[in-house]
């Protein structure tokens, strides 16, 4: 398997077969977190279906933080491979993998903590709270697992090495489904079965990514590259930090609606939990072309070639305008069949079809805010991103608090849909602050 170097030769060339290879193993993500939902569902019935549903937007919080630092940590990784300082790429591997570690043990005891009262702080249904509980206790409890796999990955992809992500994601699949049938089926292990199958999973993940780095000559760490550095650590942090802490920004606003939706019971939950899968799933392309802009700018960024940054923004562009809309049609037919193959209460249902067609018109500036801000980030500028994510959670929770007792559920996508724009908005400026100066001519 080799890297992509992204600052030489055809932009589109090494633009698209990274992007379908990132594609796919991130479809393959979501496979294994819908087989999860799919399996619980049919297993366990539609209340355990919402307690994980519910989980999940607390778990973003921290687990979107650490993803924030992996993704954070990877840009100084992306610029020094395109700067060739393999020296340096190697000590900044090394910090990450120290600085990652730490935050774990960390963001696992505020996890394990915090769980239960913030349950409660959600308005969590009784009924579903041991459930919720169950499953989140196992999910946090593997959190360095979870933490390790986002790190690891980020860094394949920073050198351009989207195939070994691709091949731990697929076997991590195979792994977690069987696991979730034995679990759920053989064992009666209920929602925590689950969650040790995502868990135990993950790991699989990690041991592939771990092989596949130390076959890379410019990661070879030695003993030496872990020293401290007065100047290093601090310079990941600049970067990650901001970034977690949008993803912790966002994922607040996030809780924020949950509490709300589950104030309006169970079948509000159940719909909003299905909704999120889908909104996940459909998202994919969309995240995947901002993985992609983030270590091509970031390799170009470190190889000052400001004009090739544009220009694999524009392609860019194009593949986030025609992916939303290939993707905004196929949701708004399928919406019907969509929604009854996890939900049985009719009411539910007919909220989530609302919804999903809804979010199919909203697609495109989902799209274009993962260009964007991926962007930025891959130049080193995370200020702007980290201020997006106040603006969402700010815009989202208003919509929130003025919509949902005139419109009702549907108020949950227009909550999405004001949001993102926004964000683009701050994200497309910014870009364009940074850009311009470095390709006019």
């Amino acid at each position: 398997m080799q890297q992509t170097d992204f600052t030489r030769g055809s932009i589109t060339k090494a633009l698209l077969p990274f992007f379908f290879s990132m594609l796919l193993a991130n479809i393959l993500q979501q496979f294994y977190s819908f087989a999860d939902m799919a399996i619980i569902g049919k297993g366990l019935g539609d209340t355990a279906v919402a307690a994980v549903g519910n989980f999940t937007t607390l778990s973003f919080l921290i687990t979107g933080f650490a993803m924030g630092l992996a993704n954070g940590f990877s840009v100084n990784i992306s610029q020094a491979y395109g700067e060739k300082d393999f020296a340096a790429l190697r000590k900044a591997a090394a910090a990450s993998v120290k600085l990652s570690v730490l935050f774990a043990v960390f963001l696992t005891g505020i996890g394990l903590g915090v769980l239960k009262p913030v349950l409660r702080l959600m308005k969590t249904e009784q009924m579903l709270m041991e459930d919720c509980l169950s499953y989140g206790y196992v999910i946090f409890g593997g959190l360095l697992i979870t933490i390790l796999y986002n790190l690891l990955s980020a860094m394949l992809r920073a050198v351009g090495d989207s195939r070994t992500p691709l091949l731990a994601v697929g076997a991590a699949s195979c792994v977690n489904i069987g696991l979730d049938f034995l679990c759920l089926f053989v064992f009666d292990t209920g929602v925590a079965g689950a969650a040790w199958a995502t868990i135990l999973a993950q790991f699989v993940s990690v041991l592939i990514c771990c092989d596949r780095l130390y076959k890379i000559r410019e990661f070879r760490i030695e003993r030496s590259d872990f020293v401290f550095g007065r100047k290093l650590e601090p310079e990941l942090l600049r970067n990650g930090m901001p970034m977690a802490r949008m993803n912790a920004i966002t994922s607040l606003g996030c809780i924020f609606v949950q509490s709300r939706i589950n104030s309006y019971g169970v079948i509000y939950t159940s719909a909003y939990s299905v909704c999120n899968k889908y909104l996940n799933l459909f998202m994919l392309p969309g995240i995947t072309i901002g993985f992609v802009v983030s270590a091509f700018s970031g390799q170009n960024f470190g190889a000052v070639k400001f004009e090739r940054i544009r220009s694999g923004t524009k392609i860019a562009d194009l593949m986030a305008l025609f992916s939303s809309l290939l993707l905004g049609i196929i949701l708004f037919f399928s919406a019907g069949p969509l929604a009854r193959l996890m939900l049985a209460e009719q009411e539910a249902i007919g909220y989530t079809i609302i919804y999903l067609r809804f979010l199919a018109l909203f697609l495109i500036l989902l799209n274009l805010l993962f260009v964007f801000r991926s962007c930025v980030q891959g130049m080193g500028k995370p200020g702007i991103p980290m201020c997006s994510g106040l603006a969402e959670m700010a815009i989202r929770i208003l919509v929130i608090i003025l919509g949902l007792p005139v419109v009702g559920f549907t108020a949950a996508i227009y909550a999405e849909g004001m949001a993102w724009f926004g964000a683009l908005m701050l994200n497309l400026f910014a870009y364009l602050f940074y850009i311009r100066p470095h390709t006019d001519t």
